[in-house]
């Protein structure tokens, strides 16, 4: 974006550092209070007398609420703005987790640690935020951007680990969620440097397609379902993962510091793997890249069920799917901004990520269903590990280059 020589001096918020910080502090408290809600698994459990299946399903509901939602509060940003849609949802999460610690039944913990929490979530995570980067900054330093910001999530989510369980060891489960309802409050500001009036980068001379026909576009593009098929293995790895190690650390006899330790592990390779698969987003084709990381994953996954389970294997397990953990989301925006533009990318991005929540909420779900029925967690590593190879091998024939209507502004995308 050309600045005219006579224009004021832009202020230090509206800094491309300032924008991504801003962004990627407000994902790190989004993401990282959703990564640590495994720790609460147990505690609730006993606490409310309820089985692990109730507490599954009310994330379940979670993850897919999030992703229902996705699509719409898209909408909303790529059309006001993505600051107002953080603001509404940081006083949602705040919300959701007072709700939670309050809820009496399970069916209002449904709705609190659910639906109100996984719409919060839509309004404040990948979606809304990585919209944001990329109508804000220019075209050459977006890959840079959703990288630090991701990372910077994924140093929150590593923060939050030995916080929260600091809260729930000494004052229990209800004041750890009354603490994260604060802090979502109090990142309200951070919203104030996303906002888009006056600073978009995209070309406004590109004609941009309407809604209506960005969506036909993308619904009649074989890449696009083909992005979103294999986004679901990676939410139902992710989400399993994250809300059952705990408890499946614990059946297996390892003491809950290992898995407080072994979370921090994931989070804070994260962070590297983040950062590290954005920027390689801007050299590499990001399809390709994709199926390598499904394919890994489902390799760490073999060998962390069939190796001897301890301490030390546990932590390398950590470290590599740390690395691998949230690696698929900047490299699966760009591709969605590569092919169809920036101009709608929230939207068209939120129904992507709608197939990602659908393979959340079987994750968590199955978890629970699948203990309950079995008392073991086999199953479902099983077929994480075979969505795994799917997902991989739906990403090789993935059409990733730029529409031919979309010109200069989907190339503005990569």
């Amino acid at each position: 974006m050309t600045v005219h020589p006579s224009a004021p001096a832009r202020r230090w918020w509206r800094e491309p550092l300032a924008i991504v910080v801003a962004g990627g502090a407000v994902m790190g408290l989004s993401l990282g209070v959703r990564y640590v809600q495994g720790l609460f698994q147990l505690p609730v459990v006993s606490g409310r007398g309820w089985t692990r299946e109730t507490f599954a399903y009310a994330l379940a509901i979670q993850n897919l609420a999030w992703g229902v939602a996705q699509p719409f509060t898209g909408m909303v940003a790529d059309r006001f703005g993505s600051a107002r849609v953080i603001a509404v949802g940081l006083v949602l999460y705040a919300l959701g987790l007072a709700g939670m610690a309050w809820a009496p039944t399970p069916v209002a913990f449904t709705w609190t640690a659910g639906a109100c929490i996984g719409v919060a979530l839509s309004c404040t995570a990948f979606g809304t935020v990585y919209g944001a980067l990329n109508r804000l900054l220019p075209p050459e330093r977006r890959s840079w951007a959703m990288g630090l910001a991701g990372a910077l999530g994924g140093f929150g989510q590593f923060a939050l680990v030995p916080l929260v369980q600091g809260v729930i060891g000494e004052h229990g489960w209800v004041v750890a969620a009354l603490v994260l309802a604060v802090a979502c409050l109090a990142l309200l500001p951070l919203a104030w440097p996303l906002r888009e009036a006056g600073q978009v980068a995209s070309d406004p001379a590109t004609p941009a397609p309407a809604l209506a026909d960005a969506l036909r576009e993308a619904f009649g593009h074989r890449g696009f379902w083909l992005l979103n098929l294999g986004f679901t293995a990676c939410g139902f790895q992710l989400a399993f993962i994250a809300t059952h190690l705990p408890a499946y650390l614990r059946d297996k006899g390892l003491q809950p510091a290992h898995a407080v330790a072994a979370l921090a592990i994931i989070a804070l390779a994260n962070v590297a793997g983040t950062y590290g698969f954005g920027l390689l987003g801007a050299r590499l084709r990001r399809k390709n890249v994709l199926a390598g990381i499904y394919l890994a994953r489902t390799a760490a996954m073999a060998l962390f069920v069939l190796l001897p389970l301890g301490p030390a294997t546990l932590y390398a397990f950590a470290a590599v799917m740390g690395l691998l953990w949230l690696g698929t989301l900047p490299l699966t925006n760009g591709i969605v901004g590569q092919v169809f533009g920036v101009r709608h990318i929230g939207t068209l991005f939120g129904f992507v990520f709608f197939g990602h929540q659908v393979g959340s909420f079987l994750g968590v779900w199955l978890g629970g269903v699948v203990f309950v029925h079995t008392h073991s967690y086999d199953l479902v590593w099983l077929l994480a590990m075979v969505l795994g190879v799917l997902a991989a091998a739906l990403h090789w024939p993935i059409d990733d280059r730029a529409l031919a209507r979309a010109g200069a502004l989907a190339r503005a995308g990569a």
